[in-house]
């Protein structure tokens, strides 16, 4: 590898460190014959809304998930409010979430009359802080909901002994994570229901969908009664579900489409494979900068959790190192070399309007504490982590393939710039008003 540090920057018109076309290295899902066969075999015989291809798909994903149960859904919102239904999260219960996540988390508990709690994140991990959690629990929790985010598992040993400790459920969302290991179990198969997105954009696309899993029949009955209406018949064994067979209980149409879950079952066969292929080449990435200053790798330590399909790969941002280079103009150094890099990651849900001030529902009073018994509003300051955690954060290039030449010039580019960083500290701006990717 050869390693460009003493040469001008190319956002000062040097040389860019990424010479080399990416071809289909960022290329996702890979879509082959198969896929395409799957999805036709669906269409040719009008069974886009039938079940007997997603019924194998559940199937397999739960042989492979390592769970009793799956059950398929149109999105990962959808599978992630089955979960919280099946749970029985409703009207006055409260459930604990970590702030720094995407909307589906834990927005679905709203309709169901829930309150939610927000804890902080750790800043290594960027999941939820087990320290943070117990002093939030009150008689109305019901549920804690942990997000392996961006790929990382979250530290589940600590949060499902609180869990017992205090008689709740732990929901998983794995949207970030399918397949991932937490000290080698299967993340979504730690607490007692998983859920995830399936959406083009994860490491495990299927074009539109989500799954659930869980070892828990009560809990998978419930969640087919709330949103599978059509399979809501004499397969329900739970015994309080038995008078209301037949019957919409939710009022939701959550089945998912069998075009996807044909995609689905092809793309199964092939994802660990794909999986450590990624992980091959996002931990080469980081290994060649390991001795730079300013930015740490987003992963588990060697041993036998991982980083899943590495989605959406983060680096740990240090500016002290770099002489207080803010993140925007790193990352703005980065893109000039011809690598891909964008600061902080996504605005902590406690400091949305939606969920400080509107009122969806219509209770003259903000949605989320409509059914509360006490202040759940975070004041600017409460989880500090969350809140500073975008200016210490950069989105790094999403390998899709080890090609250790390619890889070299990214990681190049990276260490051009933290190597030359005095060069940019004459002309940085400071960091943009808002570093956040999503929710906006």
């Amino acid at each position: 590898m050869t390693i460009l540090e003493k040469t001008q920057l190319a956002i000062h018109g040097g040389e860019k460190a990424v010479q080399s076309d990416p071809g289909d290295m960022f290329k996702w899902p890979i879509v082959t014959q198969e896929d395409e066969d799957a999805v036709l075999d669906v269409l040719r015989r009008g069974a886009m809304s039938g079940l007997d291809i997603t019924l194998q798909f559940e199937q397999e994903f739960a042989a492979w998930q390592g769970t009793q149960y799956a059950l398929a859904t149109n999105n990962g919102t959808s599978a992630l409010h089955c979960a919280m239904f099946g749970v029985g999260l409703g009207v006055g219960d409260e459930v604990i979430c970590p702030s720094l996540t995407f909307w589906a988390s834990v927005l679905q508990s709203l309709s169901l009359g829930a309150s939610m709690v927000f804890a902080d994140i750790d800043p290594n991990t960027l999941c939820i802080d087990p320290a943070d959690i117990e002093h939030r629990i009150s008689a109305r929790t019901k549920a804690i909901i942990a997000v392996h985010y961006l790929g990382h598992p979250a530290d589940m040993d600590p949060i499902l002994a609180i869990a017992r400790r205090h008689n709740l459920k732990v929901i998983e969302d794995v949207s970030h994570a399918q397949g991932g290991l937490y000290k080698g179990k299967k993340l979504g198969a730690l607490g007692d229901v998983g859920a995830m997105s399936l959406m083009s954009g994860k490491s495990f696309a299927i074009g539109e969908g989500g799954i659930l899993v869980t070892n828990d029949r009560t809990i998978y009955d419930r969640a087919i009664a709330f949103g599978h209406y059509e399979r809501y018949d004499n397969r329900i064994e739970t015994d309080a579900l038995q008078p209301f067979k037949g019957l919409p209980l939710g009022g939701y149409k959550y089945r998912m489409h069998q075009m996807s879950s044909a995609v689905g079952r092809v793309q199964l066969k092939y994802y660990d494979q794909r999986i450590t292929e990624i992980r091959q080449a996002m931990n080469y990435f980081w290994d060649l900068l390991a001795d730079v200053p300013g930015i740490k790798p987003h992963r588990t330590p060697a041993g036998t959790s991982n980083m899943a399909g590495w989605y959406e790969p983060a680096g740990l941002y240090q500016p002290a190192a770099l002489g207080g280079l803010s993140a925007t103009h790193f990352a703005e150094a980065v893109r000039a070399e011809g690598s891909l890099c964008r600061p902080g990651i996504n605005k902590p849900l406690h400091t949305h309007k939606l969920l400080t001030e509107a009122d969806v529902y219509g209770h003259d009073r903000p949605t989320r504490i409509a059914f509360a018994q006490r202040d759940l509003i975070h004041e600017q300051g409460q989880l500090p982590v969350s809140e500073t955690i975008n200016e210490l954060t950069l989105h790094v290039p999403w390998f899709r393939h080890y090609r250790p030449s390619l890889i070299e010039e990214h990681a190049n580019a990276f260490r051009k710039v933290a190597t030359n960083y005095a060069e940019l500290l004459k002309d940085d701006p400071g960091n943009a008003p808002s570093l956040t990717q999503w929710p906006a």
